[in-house]
């Protein structure tokens, strides 16, 4: 396989597991269990071809003295070399693993979403013609079709070794990849970035329904309540890594709507007074609940009190917190 050939292949490998890796963070519902798994397989793929990539750059960049190339080259190959060992250190270790107070599934994700600047970088101007094969070449020989095969053979044994780790250590993982937590208990307080708890007076409170409804609505906790309570068993997935399935008690979302004229509505945004949103469509409105306990206990701060979305078939990241407004389109 040529050099020309291994860029190529490196950059469809990497473009897929980045693709793959964000649509993952939404991804809620067991019928998306296949995207983790091309997440994982890929990722194996990409662990050596990049080995391969640095056995054959690094020694002529070296001798031709290619100091800036080389620079960016290192910081490229420890940015996905920290998501790639990130990522199968989650998977092989058959436990919940945490650097400070951040898992090593969350820095594997920050790793991953650093590399995509680094990546443009790297490829602007002149390298993206690299990924084009030269005029009359054939789009793929039998070679590199061979090289690639054996490539993504390892990468599936690597992915495997992994699981197989994990198995032996006794971990058992949703198929998410999230570990799961003991049931009925009050969730982690984590955030996607690591912000902290904002400050909310629970009296000035109130939750603004805007847009296109026949009734605006400013609600504090005693009319929102008002609108009827349900509990709910729900579980949510963090993509910090772990899983919990718990009760939750509130408000149904639709009892909102329908407060507000609003029951018949294509979709809706739900916004966080961080200004974390979420967009949900019309046939996910009756599962989702605006919560203000959880466990039996009132929704603690960090979990996003005075009031939160539970949305169960969503990723945690859209679960907002700290409820402040629904957009109605």
């Amino acid at each position: 396989m040529s050099s020309a050939a291994v860029d190529r292949l490196l950059a469809i490998l990497l473009v897929t597991q980045l693709a793959s890796g964000l649509l993952s963070l939404r991804a809620g519902v067991p019928a998306t269990a296949p995207l983790f798994w091309l997440h994982g397989l890929v990722g194996g793929a990409l662990l050596v071809a990049a080995v391969e990539k640095l056995r054959r750059s690094v020694g002529p960049a070296v001798r031709r003295r290619r100091w800036r190339r080389l620079a960016l080259g290192a910081l490229l190959t420890l940015l996905v070399a920290s998501a790639l060992v990130g990522g199968f250190t989650w998977v092989a270790s058959g436990r919940i693993l945490s650097i400070g107070p951040w898992t090593i599934l969350t820095l594997h994700v920050w790793a991953a979403l650093a590399v995509i600047p680094v990546v443009l970088v790297h490829l602007v101007p002149r390298r993206f013609r690299l990924l084009r094969p030269p005029a009359g070449a054939p789009h793929l020989s039998r070679r590199t079709f061979l090289a690639t095969g054996a490539l993504v053979m390892l990468g599936a044994v690597a992915w495997g070794a992994a699981n197989l780790l994990d198995t032996v250590q006794g971990g058992v993982r949703r198929f998410t990849g999230s570990r799961w937590l003991p049931a009925g208990g009050i969730p982690p307080p984590t955030t996607f970035y690591g912000e902290g708890t904002p400050a909310i007076d629970p009296a000035a409170w109130r939750l603004e329904v805007t847009g296109r409804v026949e009734r605006p609505l400013s609600l504090d906790l005693e009319n929102l309540v008002a609108l009827g309570v349900e509990e709910r068993d729900a579980t949510l997935d963090c993509t910090s890594g772990w899983v919990m399935t718990t009760s939750w008690r509130g408000t149904p979302l639709t009892s909102v709507l329908e407060a507000a004229g609003a029951d018949a509505v294509p979709h809706i945004l739900v916004r966080s007074v961080t200004g974390w949103s979420v967009p949900l469509e019309r046939d996910e409105l009756s599962d989702c609940l605006l919560a203000t306990h959880v466990a039996g206990e009132v929704l603690p701060a960090a979990n996003g009190a005075p009031c939160r979305l539970v949305a169960p078939n969503r990723r945690g990241l859209d679960w907002i917190k700290w409820v402040t407004r629904i957009e109605v389109a």
